[in-house]
């Protein structure tokens, strides 16, 4: 039986973001052309650009997927207006797998262990050694397949069953979807964090840390709760979610992205200030290199930006009440959860001094570019939310 919801929506699906579409897959192309050019004068610099963009964009759709997985796997019932574009960006999953090719060509670049310099303390090579049936090239390489196998095949599936429902408004794909999201939880939080070791700490030697992983995924889930809100606000059209999702669910949002705004901080104090005070010889020294005067501006602004301004910001009710304003408070999220990726990476590249160079901004848009495309292209021809989820009807009249 069809829910009530569909006959209130109409049956025409989204056609909106063409342009939109046309013009992230061209600065895709045109950022991944220019940053691949750039590589053959400089290919460490433009592959660790491409590292800290590739982290950035797939730490987002995999933190969209998981949030997906939650909202099904807890049966939350509020968030299904806004299911369609969690599905979207775990989507980006697809082209993200492929667009991990120019890590793994230039993988000894990026990763010192597969190369180790002959000058390395006594202490560091011993460890590589022992190590090494962990930290070797072909298991490097078959544990990220393995990463993208567990996070396409669940995007995929998901979106698959969620689409299907659509026209067969059928209880039972919902309680599939609830099943697999649940079952599947531990697979893609466990790739997740595993990926972290590899792609964020592998770059420096002698760095250990037992929650980089939760602290990519806190500051990777604040960004998708921000993009949740931003499709809100900017999805207006016809036949769009954007003229369904109300106050409340904005407001529900933005006490989420407090949530892990604050997550984000916990993480960064127990990784930093304890790890210091403790002065283990182990991780002390990634601190050091990003207390210099190089880097301890970028490391305060963290500080601020990251966590003081969003947190009281998203105090104020009346803020998580007004999408623009909550909007603009993501954009903020957005740029500076970049910012504290180039902080974890870059000092790898260039221990002196953040600055910037032209692959950083090509390599943002050039993977974001094609992440973003593949998204829309997911969105567009179906409806802009799951008309068929016998939670829909409950979701549009939300209130907390």
């Amino acid at each position: 039986m069809t829910s009530p919801a569909y006959s209130q929506l109409g049956k025409s699906p989204y056609h909106g973001g063409k342009k939109l579409l046309i013009a992230s897959a061209a600065v895709g192309a045109l950022g991944l052309l220019i940053t691949g050019i750039a590589a053959f004068r400089d290919p460490r610099q433009a592959g660790f650009s491409y590292l800290v963009a590739f982290a950035y964009w797939s730490g987002l759709a995999v933190a969209g997927l998981v949030l997906l997985q939650i909202f099904h796997a807890s049966h939350a019932r509020w968030p299904t207006v806004l299911r369609r574009p969690l599905e979207a960006m775990a989507i980006a999953l697809v082209p993200l797998a492929i667009l991990f090719l120019p890590i793994a060509v230039g993988a000894r670049l990026l990763f010192p262990w597969m190369n180790p310099p002959a000058d390395l303390p006594g202490d560091i090579l011993e460890r590589l050694r022992f190590s090494g049936w962990y930290l070797n090239p072909h298991f490097f390489f078959g544990r990220a397949g393995l990463y993208f196998a567990v996070w396409v095949l669940v995007a995929v599936r998901l979106h698959r069953w969620s689409i299907r429902q659509d026209t067969d408004p059928d209880t039972a794909l919902t309680s599939r979807q609830q099943r697999l999201a649940a079952a599947a939880l531990p697979a893609v939080g466990l790739t997740f964090t595993f990926a972290a070791y590899d792609w964020l700490m592998s770059p420096s030697l002698g760095f250990h840390s037992e929650i980089l992983g939760l602290y990519w995924f806190g500051g990777s889930i604040a960004g998708v709760l921000s993009l949740l809100v931003l499709t809100g606000v900017l999805m207006s059209g016809p036949h769009s979610l954007g003229r369904h999702v109300q106050v409340d669910h904005y407001h529900s949002l933005g006490n989420l992205m407090l949530a892990f705004t604050a997550f984000w901080a916990w993480m960064a104090y127990s990784q930093g200030m304890l790890r210091w005070i403790a002065n283990l010889p182990d991780e002390v020294p990634y601190l050091v290199a990003r207390a210099k005067p190089g880097w301890i501006g970028l490391t305060a602004f963290l500080v601020v930006g990251q966590f003081a301004l969003p947190f009281f910001a998203l105090l104020s009710k009346e803020l998580k009440r007004t999408p623009r304003l909550l909007a603009a408070v993501g954009v903020w999220i957005l740029a500076v959860h970049y910012l504290d990726l180039y902080w974890v990476l870059m000092p790898n590249l260039r221990p002196e001094s953040p600055a910037p160079c032209l692959t950083d901004l090509t390599a943002l848009a050039g993977v974001g570019g094609v992440a973003l495309a593949a998204a829309i292209a997911a969105m567009r021809g179906r409806h802009s939310m799951p008309v068929g989820d016998p939670y829909l009807e409950e979701s549009l009249r939300y209130r907390p």
